[in-house]
């Protein structure tokens, strides 16, 4: 009896032990960092929330380092980084692997080498190429050889095939690594915006990507937070795409089949000073769009006018866009690679043009035939995002 109840303790006690040890499984992240001396090295987790700090140490001469850390999971993947000031080398983390970085700062974040990790050198590769990417779109962007237009049709073919060479080399052909995952959240800025290169909130083929890693994260890690976390995303996007078709498809007047109103004269400067006249537009279909560039919601409208500017212009649709924004330096930057005519009132929200076109809330678009006359109105464009009304409401 005495002999079963000792049994009985000691096998208690080893699933205990047993239990203790998986929950307190640790990884390791050592190495050196040189010339920087004094400086602080944080070693911080990327959560779904944003950087949260791990540890730090202060380097000296030789800029020796080593962590160790509780593993979050035994099973799921997770990210981390190491930072000085404005300078990361990001990594990924598999339970209790030991990892050793190398690197010179202040050149780390492209710099750098890793040992122990299939999926932190994957993941150096992909920072290498977002960094060549941002490079080359900079050198466009700059480039006083290339007209606007051309700089984005240039710039959204760069995109284009980067986004092919990611997808087919790295995300399909291993969607359950770490690596893939990360590379779904690689950004790039573009003007004033840093946006996602895989966009799911307005491309259908990025809904299709993350979709493809949600699933495979489902099987390999099911549960993940990860894994839940992008079929969120996956299936927002999925129902962000429909929203948008439909809106465009709501959109699509044809201008001869309405009478005839008449038009009103606008002539304005555009983004590189020259003067446009709304009339000079005579003999194609125009959209008329007064809009607010410092609105919150104008990235998601100007995304549904370039899907249907990109759609119709070629059979003559043009996109005559009034801009009412008090700051001209921000509407010249926010304007930079749209290719539409953009131009702007100097008067803002109390302009003539919008009292000309009895304009009272903001955005509105009105449609204008090939003949130059006024066809259509929708005050409440349905393409807005339903603007604070304190905000925008004018004072009429």
């Amino acid at each position: 009896m005495k002999i079963s109840r000792l049994y009985s303790v000691a096998v208690i006690m080893v699933a205990a032990l047993a239990f203790t040890s998986c929950n307190n499984k640790k990884f390791h992240i050592n190495g050196n960092i040189t010339e920087a001396k004094d400086s602080m090295l944080y070693l911080e987790n990327i959560s779904l929330n944003g950087p949260v700090k791990i540890d730090s140490v202060k380097l000296g001469e030789d800029g020796a380092f080593a962590f160790e850390e509780n593993a979050m999971d035994s099973i799921t993947p997770e990210f981390y980084r190491l930072r000085i000031a404005n300078q990361t080398i990001n990594l990924s983390i598999d339970s209790t692997e030991t990892i050793n970085v190398k690197a010179a700062y202040p050149q780390m974040s492209y710099k750098y080498e890793v040992e122990g990790s299939e999926n932190c050198n994957k993941i150096k590769e992909l920072s290498l190429k977002q960094m060549t990417l941002q490079g080359n779109i900079n050198a466009i962007v700059k480039s006083p050889n290339i007209g606007v237009d051309s700089v984005e049709i240039i710039v959204n073919r760069m995109l284009e095939a980067y986004k092919q060479d990611i997808k087919t080399n790295y995300i399909f052909r291993e969607p359950m690594k770490a690596y893939s995952y990360y590379a779904l959240f690689q950004t790039v800025q573009l003007g004033n915006t840093n946006s996602l290169i895989f966009n799911p909130r307005n491309n259908k083929e990025d809904v299709k990507v993350f979709a493809a890693v949600a699933t495979s994260w489902d099987t390999y890690y099911p549960g993940a937070e990860r894994g839940k976390n992008l079929h969120n995303i996956a299936i927002q996007g999925m129902k962000d795409i429909r929203i948008i078709e439909n809106q465009m498809a709501q959109q699509q007047i044809d201008a001869s089949k309405v009478s005839v109103n008449g038009c009103i004269e606008l002539s304005l400067q555009d983004n590189k000073g020259v003067t446009r006249r709304l009339s000079d537009l005579k003999g194609k279909v125009v959209l008329l769009d007064f809009h607010l560039f410092a609105n919150s919601e104008s990235t998601k409208r100007i995304m549904m006018l370039r899907e249907l500017y990109n759609k119709y212009h070629a059979a003559g649709l043009e996109i005559y866009q009034v801009s009412v924004d008090p700051d001209e330096h921000f509407w010249k930057t926010s304007t930079a690679g749209i290719p539409w005519i953009s131009v702007r009132d100097e008067g803002g929200l109390q302009g003539q043009s919008l009292q000309l076109y009895n304009v009272r809330s903001i955005p509105t678009f009105f449609l204008i035939d090939r003949n130059n006359t006024l066809q259509a109105r929708d005050a409440r464009s349905r393409t807005s995002m339903q603007p604070s009304r304190t905000f925008f409401k004018l004072g009429v």
